[in-house]
């Protein structure tokens, strides 16, 4: 039979792969703020550029306002100086032009220049810039056309803010030639209302002419920007865009133009501070970021750890049944092994027991039959031994108290302790009972301390401790799993050398040892396997090389009342029917005779089928069956389940070398009224016979 089936791994899904996840959801995050950053950088640019076009807008109004009152005024000189009314020398010619210097708004300074450039009347002493320096050029210049001269700096005072000129030709009088009217004014009066109240400390305003001529202002923080690098970046501007300037400052530029005058209205401010709303919004969204990501790798650290605590319960589960299948195929070979000894020693005891009745007491004959059943006797507990590892075999199952057992064995081990071993016990379990065959409990007990005292040549401490415990769920332990229940805990601790995993997967082997041939036949620790199974319980065993072992053994514990024992004789009986069933014809015409020894009637069969139909035929002729319990064809049980549901009345015996650790409660199940274990013995066959023929019909 095979050990264990295989188990195939189901291949995990990627999206069930805890990184993968972690990763996709990771990505999944940090794309989703990236876009939503950028949504929202966008919508504060455009939302800034809004406010910025409309302030342009109205600076480049403001400013086109104060132009065109210059424009006015240059227009009405015009007319006057068409009229006559204005000379265009001499003194009087200066007081009228300071008269309109005074009343025209922003300007500072008039000039009348002919058509040479030459001043012929002026506001002031103060010299006018060069015809060379207006845009567009004079000698192009419409009849009510303005120019725009560059930038100029007055003669004095010192350190004056530079001035910026207006030119507007007025037309030929008589024998003179017609020539210009240039008002200057302050270029920074040109910013309008801006160089008074900044609208915010980045913002920067400037005018330029349509050739790219720096007049006012400045739109950059620093001035290593040349006005050429200025008109190109500004040249192929619509609206409101951001761009990069030589002092690495990135700003929003919005301008608007003056055709009148030829010139742009250029208004910008800083990306940076403009943006500063956006960088917090950046800072607490990348807070969130880093703290979802904590979350989600946190949240699949813990699934990773469950995933491996699952995975090491799985292997540690998968592990047991292993070990669980390994000593279940070892025990069906064993007991199967014991069975067929069995009857082998059953065939030798029973007749040895005759042929001592027959033998002349003191004889060398009786001395030599007396051998043969202590030979026999020697091998019917090797096979109990075999028989508990395996877990076969039927067993007394009666309630007892297992820490009397436990003093029990200390208390034999006290006298045979080598030298430099120490006893420690702590016994916490009075009074609590375990069911099944005290026997074997002490055996297991026994053979388990015994490990222990020899895995400590050199000499330590035996530490035994026995307590009750409650699993309130199930455990899977090193070579058992343990459901959830109360139990009584017997641990053994020795100071050996202890054990590598290695030995741990063979530790319960039937023959399997590490000492010499000599000191250990292998069977100890598995009768103690057995031994453990067949009350129902589980083994945990710790151990590693050079720390000694723990072994602890769970008996599940035992509620009802404790069985009282009962003592009864084995007389002969009178005369009564017994039918014997086994496959084994010499084991049939052994117990037919060791019966007729006993004063029954026997009645034998080797094919359980025809005991059963001359059973059913006669059901009344039989006083009592004994059946073995592995045939081919018919187990006993089924025979006993079969007579139970006809004729439930009937007495029967189950004779059983092996049966599985649960052959007492399937007995019970099938009807059977007592198990006796091979070889039997023909004292318990009497007693058994005794017990369960009613009284009357051996009166």
């Amino acid at each position: 039979m095979p050990i264990m089936s295989d188990i195939v791994a189901e291949p995990v899904p990627l999206l069930r792969r805890p990184v993968v996840l972690v990763a996709i959801l990771g990505a999944v995050v940090v794309l989703v703020a990236a876009l939503s950053l950028l949504h929202l950088r966008r919508e504060a640019i455009d939302t800034q550029g809004r406010e910025l076009r409309l302030l342009s807008l109205a600076l480049t109004a403001e400013v086109g306002r104060g132009l065109q009152g210059i424009d006015e005024g240059l227009r009405a000189m015009q007319v006057e100086l068409r009229e006559g009314r204005l000379p265009t020398s001499g003194p009087l010619a200066g007081r009228i032009l300071k008269t309109h210097a005074e009343l025209l708004p922003l300007v500072q300074t008039l000039w009348l220049l002919d058509a040479q450039g030459k001043v012929l009347a002026a506001s002031e002493a103060a010299a006018p810039p060069p015809l060379a320096t207006f845009a567009p050029a004079t000698d192009s210049l419409l009849p009510g056309q303005v120019a725009v001269s560059r930038p100029f700096a007055p003669p004095a005072p010192a350190h004056a803010p530079s001035m910026v000129a207006l030119a507007m030709r007025y037309p030929a009088q008589g024998q003179q030639d017609g020539g210009w009217i240039v008002a200057a004014l302050p270029a920074d009066m040109l910013l309008g209302a801006f160089s008074v109240a900044t609208p915010a400390p980045d913002a920067r305003m400037a005018v330029f002419r349509k050739d790219g001529v720096r007049l006012a202002g400045a739109i950059v923080a620093t001035p290593h920007a040349t006005e050429a690098d200025l008109a190109r970046r500004l040249a192929a501007m619509r609206s409101a865009a951001v761009r990069r300037f030589r002092d690495d400052s990135e700003r929003l530029v919005a301008m608007h133009s003056l055709q009148q005058f030829g010139l742009d209205v250029v208004l910008t401010r800083d990306l940076g501070v403009m943006l500063v709303g956006w960088r917090q919004a950046v800072r607490i969204v990348l807070l969130v970021v880093v703290f979802l990501l904590l979350v989600i790798t946190g949240a699949a650290w813990l699934i990773v750890r469950a995933n491996g605590r699952r995975a090491l319960a799985q292997q540690a589960l998968q592990a047991q049944q292993a070990r669980s299948s390994k000593f279940n195929s070892l025990g069906v070979l064993a007991g199967a092994v014991a069975h067929d000894f069995n009857n082998v020693l059953a065939s030798i005891v029973g007749y040895g027991e005759m042929a001592q009745d027959a033998a002349v007491p003191g004889s060398a004959q009786r001395r030599h039959l007396d051998m043969v059943i202590k030979a026999a006797l020697r091998g019917k507990t090797l096979v109990e031994r075999i028989l508990s590892f395996s877990g076969g075999g039927a067993r007394a199952s009666t309630p007892f108290a297992l820490e009397p057992i436990v003093e029990e064995v200390l208390a034999m081990l006290a006298g045979s302790l080598p030298a430099g071993i120490e006893v420690k016990r702590q016994l916490q379990a009075a009074g609590a009972q375990l069911n099944g065959d005290p026997t074997q409990a002490f055996e297991a007990v026994m053979n388990l301390c015994t490990n222990a005292i020899q895995a400590m040549p050199g000499g330590g401490t035996l530490t035994v401790d026995l307590r009750k415990v409650h699993m309130v769920q199930a455990r899977i332990l090193s070579h058992s799993r343990l459901d959830a229940g109360s139990y009584l805990a017997l641990s053994v601790a020795d100071e050996g050398a202890g054990m590598s995993p290695g030995v741990m997967e063979h530790l319960f082997e039937p023959f399997f040892t590490t000492r010499a041939a000599q000191s250990g036949t292998g069977l100890g620790l598995a009768v103690v396997h057995g031994v453990v199974t067949e009350l129902g319980g589980a083994i945990d065993v710790a151990s590693q090389p050079g720390r000694g072992a723990l072994f602890t053994l769970y008996f599940p514990e035992y509620a009802g009342a404790a069985a009282q024992p009962s003592a009864a004789e084995a007389p002969h009986g009178a005369g009564q029917a017994v039918m014997v069933v086994d496959d084994d014809a010499d084991l049939v015409a052994m117990l037919s005779e060791m019966l007729a020894e006993l004063g029954y009637a026997p009645v034998g069969y080797t094919d359980p089928q025809a005991a059963l139909q001359a059973l059913l035929a006669a059901p009344r002729q039989y006083a009592l069956v004994i059946t073995d319990e592995v045939m081919p064809g018919m187990s006993g049980t089924m025979l006993a389940q079969t007579l139970s549901s006809r004729h439930p009345g009937l007495p029967l015996i189950l004779l059983s070398g092996y049966g599985g650790p649960l052959m007492a409660a399937k007995a019970v199940t099938a009807g059977v009224s007592h198990v006796l274990l091979k070889p039997v013995r023909r004292e318990e066959l009497a007693h058994a016979l005794q017990t369960l023929i009613p009284r009357k019909a051996t009166a």
